[in-house]
């Protein structure tokens, strides 16, 4: 039994050693008014194991959950709702790094869904990445 729990919580520790979190959020410069909260309403969690980021990021009230492929400083990327797909968004992006674990990373999104009109309207976003 010891020899079974010292096995786990190494396995756990070389798991954890071997990925990388970070931090992601989007900046909101619709507003005339800049605040904090441009940052902070969009702010997510990620976890990445070598070319694949998954992880969880507000919006609004609720949570969405976001992936990407990661192909050098590029990235494919997705985000859906929990509770289904049916306003998926897929994408790209570009990662800039600005010293060691910040990145800007300026993207393009668009539903894979038409809108009421018959409409997918994309939209350019810039977002702010610390890793750790």
């Amino acid at each position: 039994m010891k020899k079974l729990f010292l096995t786990t919580i190494l396995a756990c520790a070389t798991m954890i050693a071997s990925a990388q979190f970070m931090v992601v959020t989007t900046v909101d410069m619709s507003g005339e008014d800049w605040g904090v909260s441009s940052l902070t309403d969009n702010l997510g969690i990620g976890y990445s194991m070598d070319k694949v980021t998954v992880g969880l990021v507000k919006n609004g009230e609720e949570y969405d959950l976001f992936g990407r492929y990661n192909m050098k400083d590029m990235y494919l990327s997705m985000q859906t709702a929990t509770d289904s797909t049916d306003n998926m968004a897929v994408g790209v992006g570009y990662s800039f790094s600005l010293g060691k674990s910040i990145y800007v990373e300026p993207n393009y999104s668009m539903p894979l869904k038409e809108d009421d009109n018959g409409e997918r309207k994309g939209e350019f976003k810039l977002g702010v990445a610390y890793k750790f």
